[in-house]
């Protein structure tokens, strides 16, 4: 009997163990945790870096970014050029109103250049189609399948697939081009403090 406790014992603190090693291989940024690695259409990636969105001229943060990538770079042109599968998950710190995701996409994408061809206006507006209102604690998240296209989830509910590696390109701009949507966001997501 008590060698059986023993055992259950040494076998519950095993567990705990385990379970602090993988947390301990977690990143937090505004007390948001994110994993070291996820698995996305069979491959392994490895989060590249952290970042927090901070809108209006008082820098109200509005979400922490993670982006995974199959290796992890520092160059931004590398990361938009990749021909591996990314993540990006755009983790909410506050509540937003479909209407406002709209506008600051179709901004982003302007901002950077968008090709404004009547495909790729098409494409943008069918992502927009798919925002809703998202509340503190909810997510975006953005797969980058190379010959395919982003694949789109809102709050964990798959909505499609936009094709077109030039839309991919174009999307992970957004982030990392020459204009992103503050300085602080796109530093993070290539490996600086998270902000």
């Amino acid at each position: 009997m008590i060698r059986s406790a023993i055992k259950h014992v040494w076998l519950i603190s095993l567990l705990s163990l385990a379970a602090g090693l993988s947390h301990a291989q977690d990143r937090i940024c505004r007390e948001i945790r994110f994993p070291e690695h996820v698995q996305v259409s069979g491959s392994d990636l490895t989060l590249n870096g952290l970042g927090v969105r901070k809108a209006t001229f008082l820098k109200i943060n509005v979400y922490v970014a993670a982006l995974y990538a199959a290796k992890p770079l520092r160059d931004a042109t590398a990361l938009i050029n990749s021909e591996t599968p990314q993540q990006l998950v755009l983790q909410f710190v506050r509540d937003v109103d479909a209407e406002d995701l709209r506008k600051a996409f179709l901004e982003a994408f302007e901002r950077n250049g968008a090709n404004q061809s009547p495909s790729m206006r098409e494409r943008i507006a069918k992502l927009n189609a798919w925002m809703t209102d998202v509340k503190k604690g909810q997510s975006l998240t953005f797969v980058r399948l190379p010959h395919t296209g982003v694949q789109v989830s809102v709050n964990g509910v798959a909505k499609g697939t936009i094709d077109g590696d030039d839309f991919a390109r174009t999307f992970l701009s957004v982030w990392l081009g020459s204009t992103p949507p503050n300085p602080e966001l796109k530093s993070g997501l290539l490996g600086g403090e998270c902000g």
